[in-house]
Parts: structure tokens; sequence; C-alpha cells
């Protein structure tokens, strides 16, 4: 049997269960599954401000709530096959982390709720009949209008390193989300009149890729976010430095791990509110009521010390618009 057609057998088995039975979790305790396009360590931080969202409504990992956990430590390909381990468990509910996981939770099962995190527009995706009223068996929170979010990040890029007109983009083909990236930065760019170069990066060879970048006479860096890149995310930002590329990213980590500087939603506030998302589930709400939200909390981190290896002085007033700088 090929691995689509028993994902697919998973996934219409998942369909099938009864509400009734799904709810029959053991020593009474609901089950969450979660599923992450990256690994336990790097995913910590969400899977705490999860845990976090949960205990302020009175839900205890081991006394009142059971988590299964699946991790695809940045290969998105394991995504499908890990949904469909989640599904056979009769979760209560599944949490996604990504578009990638989102879509394949939802392969897998039609008939379980899914909590989900996209920075892609779920209706796009396939995954929504609208904002408000979702319908089927998905809901969650998005970082709305992904576009203007390109633009803010090449935005704040200029200002703190005015002296970069040429930027290589480096997305993955293989990933839904970079879609609208590669449509979104075009119309960005040339409003900031910056000149981009998207190159796609394959089978994890980043050493093609700064060699392309290279070739381009790049003069800065975005990095797409997506779930292949921020599990590379530190192997990227060295890379960078030696190439002496300043380096923008979505994600807070990606400037902790020696990127230049990072904006985007808080993943874990996501994760914390899901916890409010179960809570409604638990107590009976049908996912596909439940609006899916949006994005309210966003970060803009500074990696001086990047910034000093690189020879950059970032401007003190840009600084201050910060809410984390790196020392």
């Amino acid at each position: 049997m090929k691995r689509r057609e028993f994902i697919s057998l998973l996934g219409g088995a998942a369909a099938a269960w009864p509400l009734a039975a799904r709810a029959q979790q053991p020593q009474g305790r609901p089950l969450i599954g979660v599923l992450s396009p990256i690994s336990a360590a790097l995913a910590a931080r969400n899977m705490e401000a999860l845990r976090q969202g949960l205990r302020e409504l009175g839900y205890v990992e081991g006394r009142n709530i059971g988590f299964e956990f699946r991790y695809a430590e940045g290969d998105l390909a394991r995504l499908p096959a890990l949904a469909a381990e989640l599904a056979a468990l009769q979760p209560a509910v599944i949490i996604a982390g990504s578009a990638p996981g989102a879509l394949a939770a939802r392969e897998a099962t039609r008939a379980i709720p899914i909590v989900i995190a996209s920075v892609q527009d779920p209706m796009a995706l396939g995954l929504a009949a609208s904002m408000a009223r979702p319908g089927g068996n998905v809901t969650g929170v998005w970082s709305e209008g992904d576009d203007s979010l390109i633009g803010k990040r090449l935005e704040l890029f200029k200002d703190a390193v005015p002296g970069a007109s040429r930027l290589a983009v480096f997305v993955d083909p293989g990933d839904a989300s970079d879609v609208s990236t590669v449509k979104a930065v075009p119309a960005a760019a040339r409003a900031l009149g910056l000149d981009l170069r998207v190159i796609e990066v394959r089978s994890a060879d980043l050493q093609a890729a700064f060699a392309a970048a290279a070739r381009e006479g790049a003069q800065g860096l975005y990095v797409s976010q997506n779930p292949f890149f921020f599990a590379r995310r530190a192997e990227i930002a060295a890379m960078a430095l030696r190439a002496r590329l300043p380096a923008v990213d979505g994600y807070r980590e990606f400037a902790i791990a020696g990127g230049l500087m990072s904006y985007a939603a808080s993943l874990p506030d996501f994760y914390r509110r899901f916890g409010a998302f179960v809570d409604k589930i638990l107590k009976g709400a049908n996912a596909g009521d439940l609006p899916i939200e949006r994005a309210t909390k966003f970060e803009l981190v500074v990696n001086l010390k990047t910034a000093k290896a690189l020879g950059l002085t970032i401007p003190e007033s840009f600084l201050l618009r910060a809410d984390e700088v790196i020392e």
C-alpha cells in the first residue's frame, strides 16, 4: 500500500469515529495531540506557553489533561505520517503549529477538532470557509496579512541597514506558505526601492543558496518564515555572518541564533491562546463555529552583537523601537 493511500485510510477511519468515542480518553483525561514541524528542544518555549494557557483555565497535565507530541524535526515530509499517528490515537483536539502541519492534520481527519497556528491565510489554504465561521473541523490563530508583515520586515531592515539595496530572499519550494512569500516580496520591495532576488533552497543545500546570493551581488538576506529554515536557523545565521550578509527573519529565535533581526507575531502568544480554544472544544463547542483569531502581539528583536560583527552601526532610535536587544 502506498503511503498516500495508507494516510487516506487512516484519515477516513478517523473521520468515522463518533464524537463519543473520542471523548472517552484514558482515566477520564482528555488527550491533546500536538503536531510540531520542529524538534522538541526548539519547540520547548511554545509548549510551555501552551501549558500555561491551559493552566490558566484549570487544566493540569497528568491530572485532568494529557498530551501526545509528534515532532517533524524540520522535515516537512514527515508531517502527514505524524498527523495520521495522532489521529489514530483519537485525541480530543489536535494542535498543528504550522500551515503544512495544519494541512496534514486536515488530511488525516475531518472529525477531530484541529487548532492551528498559521502565517498563511487559512481560507487560501482551503482550511476555512471564513474567518468568522471556519466550518469543518479547523480553527485557531493566524498572522493576518503576512504580506504586510513582509513589507514591515523589509522596511525595518532598510531602516537598520540603509546601505543595503539588494537582498537575497531564501524560500523553500516545498512549503505552501512560501507561495505567498514569493508573491508578496516583489511589490513590498518596489515600494521601498529594494532589489530582491528570490532563491529557492532545495534539499537543505544551504551552501548552494549562499553561493547564488553571492553571484546575485546580495547585500542582505531575507529568510522566509517556515519550519525548514527555522530548524536550521543557527546554521543560516552563521553562514550569513561569514558571507557578511545582514539577515532578517520572522522569528525571534532566528535573531537569538545570530541573525541580525526578526519581526513577527509571537509564537508563544499563539500557543498560550490555544488554551482557550481547547477549553471551549472540551466543553462542547465545534471547532468550525469558533472564529479564527488574528495575531495581536508582535516582536522586533535586534542582535546588536551580530551588528557589531558585521561592522554595522544600528541607529539608537531604531534600537529604542525594539522589544528585545541582544548584546
